[in-house]
């Protein structure tokens, strides 16, 4: 599928490298590349990273067994004035373990160097330059800032974090937002943990694998010295020129497209125990998460609900009736704590009594009075958006979780923790290619959580154009499904003459008059309908006396979106949507028409797009049609072109005047 078309899976056993390892090493800065005055490759860069090396090791004590040491070096040199941003470097670091110690980070080898009056400068961080904060109870972050930083600067530094973490590495990334000359990493395995290795990007890297011994020195519980030898993987992955990953319209989350290095054990195999398996299938993960007490008991902690829903089911007797019900009232009493994650923090019952909780306390709400209501029903692990797609077995590659419901044999979604959200409309954010039903017997299923159905926003607008150029119009916009709730997330809440001030402003300073909504905040499984007046003079112009008119009016587009000559990244548009509009145009007195556009049709060759433009003349009204309906949620990369192209000639189309002349 599309998504999976982005990520690149490579098995690095038995390729060769082809990158020669220079002598990449921190304190070997050189006065040419001091004079170096743009990038090489890329001579917009900013900044540039010229190396950036890790390494991931393990260590052993007795107490806590095997920890990861993962090491980082960086060499970077600043070219312009935006570049001096990254004289400023912050570490996330994890201290939010129930079962581990917190993790420790330190940075060390923090230098600026400088070309002064031919000669190399080189000043170190003092103390004041290094500062430490807690982000929240899982996080806390370092950071440092370089001193004496300026253009053509070249700044180093090195951190080292250690955890006892062994399940999950942080990612190795090697692509940003400026270009990357050069990167290696090293990994060193105890033959006792197999991991998964996962590329993401569309780069090539080099890559070798080789089985060595390896050993570890330790003292036991009496302090004696203690020495334990083993066979361990070493790995070794290079690339060079990696150009920089730069911000693009419509895309979901610039993380799945970052160059990056994964790890996640998979496998435990320690001697004379039994194989333990963590990540290796789906239903495995599914199983696991479902042992959890914070979920699989949670689940099915329902009795304190029981009589909730017999008084608000009384006499409601179809099943999609009672499904309804209880979503409505889940979704009115409960209120959302903005934390994510598929296990609850206090618990379900406590959640219930204090009305407020995180994601799976209320959907696993949902979800217990559903089953006392008769309605079959399963969690649905989600990773939103902004945590990326976990596209092989994961657990920790899930951090949300819904509820799907068969009913009238269908299946819709469900969740609870938005106001606006209905019966299988979702949060925006959720809409993250696919989710993984799982069931108690520890088996799962992947379904689709983009809609197919698309949602629509169509307007009809009247005008009535004087010779003066000004226009008299009145307007009723439909919007439907996820615009309808988009618009609800964007004004539910905002106050009606604010919104009314933006709108003039947005649709090109007009006047609004005679303003009404319905099914704004109420009955929201409905479309949203606005109807209004407006006067204008903006949108016509007399030239010669002759009238110029755009006939999209406030709904034309003068600038395409697209704009790179290449694209890296999936253009994303969320969902499936159609759009129309319908404009009815009365002429004034005494003009008849001169030229009208010539209408339209484009497509892309799949029809995934459509665009169309119509005009039809009867006596002294011109009626003019507009319709862009987009089929897919995502389109990959190597569509851009063609998608470019199409949405180029729409704008072109779409700014064509109607001209009209004097009889």
């Amino acid at each position: 599928m599309l998504m999976r078309s982005f990520l690149l899976f490579l098995i690095f056993f038995g390729n060769l490298i082809t990158i020669q390892a220079q002598n990449y090493e921190l304190g070997k800065v050189t006065v040419a590349e001091l004079q170096e005055k743009l990038h090489p490759i890329d001579s917009s860069a900013p900044a540039a990273i010229l190396f950036k090396k890790g390494k991931t090791v393990f260590t052993y004590d007795e107490k806590n067994g095997f920890s990861a040491i993962h090491t980082y070096e960086f060499k970077i040199k600043i070219y312009k004035k935006e570049g001096l941003k990254w004289a400023d470097q912050k570490v996330q670091y994890y201290v939010g373990y129930q079962n581990l110690n917190e993790d420790l980070l330190s940075f060390s080898n923090v230098v600026t160097y400088n070309l002064e009056n031919g000669k190399i400068e080189k000043t170190k961080l003092e103390n004041q330059g290094a500062f430490k904060r807690k982000i929240n109870e899982y996080w806390n972050e370092k950071g440092i800032t370089f001193p004496n930083v300026k253009e053509g600067s070249i700044i180093e530094y090195k951190y080292v974090l250690k955890s006892e973490n062994i399940v999950q590495f942080p990612d190795f990334d090697f692509q940003y937002s400026i270009p990357l000359n050069y990167f290696e990493y090293k990994t060193e395995f105890p033959e006792f943990y197999i991991y998964k290795t996962l590329l993401l990007g569309t780069h090539k890297i080099e890559s070798d694998s080789k089985i060595v011994m390896g050993s570890q020195n330790f003292s036991n519980e009496y302090g004696q010295s203690r020495s334990m030898s083993y066979k361990q993987i070493n790995s070794f992955y290079a690339a060079k020129n990696i150009p920089a990953l730069k911000e693009e319209p419509y895309v979901n989350n610039i993380e799945n497209y970052r160059g990056s290095i994964k790890h996640e054990l998979e496998r435990v195999r320690m001697p004379e125990q039994p194989v333990k398996d963590y990540a290796l299938t789906w239903e495995g993960v599914a199983l696991t998460i479902f042992k959890d007490d914070r979920f699989g008991k949670e689940i099915n902690k329902n009795s304190f609900l029981l009589e909730d829903v017999k008084k608000i089911l009384a006499n409601v007797q179809s099943p999609k009736d009672r499904m309804n019900v209880i979503f409505q009232f889940v979704q009115s009493k409960m209120n959302w704590n903005e934390k994510n994650g598929y296990y609850t923090d206090k618990g379900v019952e406590k959640a219930y009594k204090e009305q407020t909780g995180n994601i799976a306390e209320i959907n696993f709400i949902l979800l217990n009075m559903l089953k006392w209501a008769g309605i079959g029903a399963n969690p649905v692990l989600v990773s939103t958006i902004e945590n990326g797609v976990p596209v092989y077995p994961t657990r920790t590659g899930f951090n949300y979780v819904i509820v799907a419901v068969e009913i009238d044999d269908k299946q819709v979604l469900l969740d609870a923790s938005r106001k606006y959200t209905t019966i299988d409309i979702l949060p925006l954010n959720v809409l993250n290619w696919k989710g993984r039903l799982i069931k108690s017997d520890g088996t799962s299923k992947e379904i689709d959580l983009v809609p197919i159905k698309p949602s629509r926003e169509n307007a009809s607008i009247t005008i009535k154009l004087n010779e003066n150029g000004k226009i008299d119009g009145k307007i009723r916009i439909q919007r439907t499904d996820y615009e309808a709730y988009k618009f609800r997330v964007q004004n539910g809440n905002r106050n009606q003459d604010s919104y009314l001030e933006k709108l003039e402003e947005k649709l090109g300073n007009l006047k609004i008059t005679d303003y009404a909504i319905t099914n704004k905040i109420t009955n929201i499984s409905d479309p949203i309908v606005e109807t209004f007046s407006f006067e204008t003079e903006n949108f016509v112009e007399s030239i010669g006396g002759k009238l110029y008119i755009n006939p999209m009016l406030f709904y034309g587009t003068t600038k395409n979106p697209f704009v790179q000559e290449n694209r890296q990244m999936g253009i994303y548009f969320g969902y499936p949507k159609q759009e129309k509009l319908f404009v009815n145009l009365e002429i004034p007195d005494g003009y008849v028409i001169e030229t009208l556009p010539a209408p339209i049709r484009l497509s892309l060759e799949d029809k995934s797009i459509n665009m169309a433009l119509n005009f039809l003349n009867d006596g002294n009204k011109i009626q003019f049609s507009f319709s862009k309906d987009i089929n897919n949620s995502i389109f990959a990369a190597d569509h851009y072109n063609a998608l470019k192209t199409l949405f180029q000639k729409m704008i072109a189309s779409q700014n064509e005047k109607i001209v009209l002349k004097k009889a």
